[in-house]
């Protein structure tokens, strides 16, 4: 018999339709892809898949290839947005996956194990506009763009980039690397060579810049946006809720007295009597350490604050605010209650880090409940 879990991480699945519709409507009429690498974030592939593909979503974004075979039964087209290796070919062809042509040689490669699959196969280039990660550098990348195209097997039905720093609001380098791609655009169609899905921008370009969500492009790609988060220096530009919770509950209570150490270190020392609080939740649940000393839960509706270092599996806290808190009780580390609410930003600025990397460090005994729908 199963037991509840001690954390939960609570996804509210209407107010991620709500996000998504909310996107669609701001990039129109670009076509909106999600993009679910990485469990989603960790918010669980599958039912945030289900959630968009119902939503309107066009496709689905992913980086690497079981993520892609994961999602391929729903579907929707899915679109590898890295690389493929060398063994991952044949199953991404084999599945009708969206394959990524990095450059000439593995477009050969893509098509010679379609023609030996007797399939055709999607594929979608990948252009270096300034990123300096993957696919060709887009100043030289016609020519080899061009010869794709005689390749038997192969349907280039899409061509796509990467802003590097698009999270900076008036960079200088990002316009730079939208003109470099349309240059590129101008180049192929000279040659008659077009394509059904362009894309450049993600979350953060949906933001900062609206332009690249205009024609030439066709589409644009959503992470992080649809879970109600901005990187931290992005122009908030849509009406968008957090559709995350993160809950545990209160393990034990106590009554420390004046000069007891707290935690690894002995990193808090208690000026007065206290009344302690541990927490069943610590950084393999995806509270970061930066939090020790520093950081805030909510019990009983009033803020409580982290006393000494956050350890794998607890937390200890200060009950002072919360005098009636007992073992058992609610404790909320990320999200409202009653009228106090802490914000993923708050940690990520604790950190010094971004939302994304909070979300992608929530640990696997963490549960995923779903509200909503």
């Amino acid at each position: 018999m199963s037991q509840e879990s001690r954390v939960n991480l609570e996804v509210n699945l209407n107010t991620l339709t709500e996000n998504f519709m909310e996107i669609r409507r701001r990039v129109a009429p670009c076509r909106l892809m999600a993009v679910l690498k990485a469990n989603a974030y960790g918010l669980g592939v599958l039912p945030v898949a289900e959630v968009v593909k119902s939503a309107g979503a066009c496709a689905f974004g992913v980086a690497e290839i079981n993520e892609a075979l994961e999602l391929a039964p729903l579907g929707l087209p899915v679109q590898i947005l890295g690389n493929l290796l060398p063994d991952e070919i044949a199953p991404a062809v084999e599945h009708g996956i969206v394959c990524p042509l990095n450059d000439l040689e593995m477009a050969r490669k893509i098509s010679a194990e379609a023609v030996h699959q007797n399939r055709r196969v999607r594929c979608a280039v990948t252009v270096d506009s300034g990123m300096g990660r993957l696919g060709m550098p887009a100043e030289n990348a016609a020519e080899q763009i061009l010869a794709m195209r005689g390749l038997p097997n192969l349907e280039i039905q899409g061509i796509y980039s990467h802003f590097s720093s698009a999270f900076w609001r008036y960079d200088d380098y990002s316009l730079g690397q939208l003109a470099a791609f349309k240059v590129l655009l101008a180049q192929l169609a000279r040659e008659g060579m077009t394509f059904p899905d362009i894309h450049m921008a993600a979350s953060d370009a949906l933001n900062n810049f609206p332009e690249s969500t205009h024609a030439p492009f066709t589409m644009a790609r959503c992470g992080i946006n649809m879970y109600g988060y901005y990187d931290n220096e992005v122009r908030q530009s849509m009406r968008l809720s957090p559709v995350v919770e993160l809950k545990t509950r209160l393990a034990a209570v106590r009554v420390l007295a004046a000069g007891s150490c707290i935690g690894y270190g002995r990193m808090h020392r208690l000026a007065r009597p206290t009344r302690v609080g541990t927490i069943a939740a610590g950084y393999a649940d995806g509270l970061p350490l930066a939090l020790s000393n520093r950081g805030y839960v909510l019990v009983n509706g009033e803020l409580c604050p982290v006393l000494g270092r956050i350890s794998m599996d607890y937390t200890t806290i200060s009950l002072e605010n919360a005098p009636e808190a007992k073992p058992g009780d609610e404790v909320v580390c990320i999200g409202r209650q009653g009228d106090r609410f802490i914000p993923f930003e708050e940690w990520a600025q604790l950190k010094g880090t971004h939302v994304y990397d909070l979300l992608c460090s929530i640990g696997m005994r963490v549960h995923r409940r779903y509200l909503g729908r």
